[in-house]
């Protein structure tokens, strides 16, 4: 190589290495909120080696580390009880940091595809339920939001770009609802600060949600260039790069999730695909029980696939993911709209799920009643159901989803009453001896049938035969 060439570059690269100054990673910033009483890293950059110092305003504790050889730090403090605001600062030889207004109390974040992405502002000619209302009632600077910008890269990032804003009239208008919506009802019923991160984008799939790792452990391929990907969105792997590996290891208390639209046409491989993800988050949170509550999809008269096999498919996903809860809305679809546009109705039954199974408010219902068995007697079948200790209810409309088979596997429209012993007695004049029953097991219903707490039974069969 040219000697001047050789000297250029050396001298390139010390001088890049000399003007290396210290940095946090890009959600460490004003107005974040911290997990509060718990260890959480922080991290960033600085030079090779170099020493760094970090203190939060709440303690005298000060917590060293040292740069890498990349020049890539990282240090665990402990964090205080709710409250503040609070100043985090950091130092080293070459610079010093100081984030403030920072508030401590519960991080959750929220991802997915467009119905965890809508915002109250709704989509073209697709309305939300009541959006006026709330934005007339969004000022309050104990929640805290950030979204992380659509990133879909070929290798994992270490940045993202994403600023933390108070909750207001003007900055929910461009976040998740759903995920707005789980943070002021959370903040409500805990009176502490709220901080919530969401990182979604509509038409995804899932697998690019996922890491290199993970998928490939699966066999399934992860491509090194985006030729064979005009939308960058679905190669798999891209968004996790993006828009997860660098909010990995973020202090938070849990994850939503509502996503699956995309998936519609292999329901089969998204059942095996949604414990796999779980797994892959929280190994990168380093956290193997952190709750993770999703959404079923609701129903709609899907043009290219069978909705009742994707929502089997996230119930059958839920048998696998331990510390987790699926939050059923059978009854909040829309026909010809994939959008529900009540999503007042779907942050709660999340809540419901966070309310009972982390903050350990148990009186709170929040599992959906789950087909157990059935036994047949006199040409009626029985069903039984898990989750329902005080029986069912239509509230006094009538039961239509229900259908039964004979040997010939030919379903036909049942009657279907509520039992006294907790169950569903479903009959049809036209199979005399039903071996299979199937409720609201189509693309699109709308549910009917609750537990006397109001949670939806989700669509289900008593069968495995292949659907037409």
């Amino acid at each position: 190589m040219n000697r001047l060439i050789l000297f250029c570059i050396i001298n390139i690269i010390t001088f890049s290495v000399s003007r290396a100054e210290l940095k946090l990673s890009s959600l460490f910033s004003d107005n974040m909120v911290i997990q509060r009483n718990a260890v959480i890293p922080i991290w960033g950059e600085d030079k090779p080696l170099a020493e760094v110092e970090v203190q939060g305003s709440w303690s005298k504790q000060k917590y060293k580390t040292k740069c890498d050889s990349e020049g890539k730090w990282k240090v665990n403090i402990e964090t205080p009880d709710a409250g503040g605001p609070f100043f985090i600062q950091c130092k080293s030889k070459s610079g010093k940091i100081k984030i403030q207004n920072i508030l401590s109390g519960e991080v959750w974040m929220c991802a997915g595809q467009s119905n965890m992405e809508m915002t109250v502002r709704g989509s073209l000619n697709q309305p939300v339920l009541l959006a006026n209302d709330i934005l007339l009632n969004a000022e309050n600077d104990q929640i805290r939001l950030i979204r992380v910008a659509r990133n879909a890269q070929l290798s994992p990032q270490d940045t993202c770009k994403g600023q933390w804003k108070s909750a207001s009239s003007v900055s929910i208008r461009y976040f998740s609802l759903v995920g707005y919506l789980f943070a002021k009802m959370l903040q409500d019923q805990l009176n502490v600060p709220v901080g919530m991160i969401e990182t979604s984008w509509g038409g995804s799939a899932i697998q690019p949600w996922m890491s290199r790792e993970c998928l490939e452990s699966m066999d399934i391929p992860v491509p090194n260039d985006f030729r064979a990907f005009k939308v960058h969105r679905r190669a798999p792997s891209s968004l996790y790069n993006g828009m997860i590996a660098p909010i990995a290891g973020f202090g938070i208390r849990g994850f939503l999730w509502y996503q699956g639209e995309s998936n519609i046409g292999d329901p089969d491989l998204y059942s095996e695909l949604l414990p796999e993800m779980v797994k892959d988050w929280r190994k990168a949170w380093g956290n193997d029980k952190l709750p993770f509550y999703y959404v079923q999809v609701a129903p709609y008269e899907y043009p290219n696939g069978n909705g009742a096999l994707l929502r089997e498919a996230q119930l059958k996903a839920s048998e696998k993911i331990p510390y987790s809860g699926m939050a059923v809305i059978v009854d909040a679809g829309i026909e010809k709209c994939i959008h529900p546009s009540d999503k007042l109705t779907v942050a709660k039954r999340l809540i419901y799920w966070a309310m009972n199974k982390t903050y350990g408010k148990t009186a709170l219902a929040c599992d959906f009643p789950k087909y157990k068995s059935f036994t047949v007697k006199d040409g009626k079948m029985r069903i039984f159901f898990e989750n329902a200790p005080n029986g069912l209810t239509s509230y006094n409309k009538p039961i239509t989803l229900f259908e039964v088979a004979g040997e010939d596997k030919v379903f036909y429209p049942a009657n279907a009453e509520i039992d006294r012993q907790k169950g569903i007695v479903v009959w049809s004049d036209q199979v005399k001896e039903p071996i299979a029953a199937r409720y609201g097991f189509k693309s699109w219903i709308k549910g009917e049938l609750y537990s006397t707490e109001g949670i939806p039974v989700p669509s289900f069969r008593t069968d495995d035969w292949i659907v037409e």
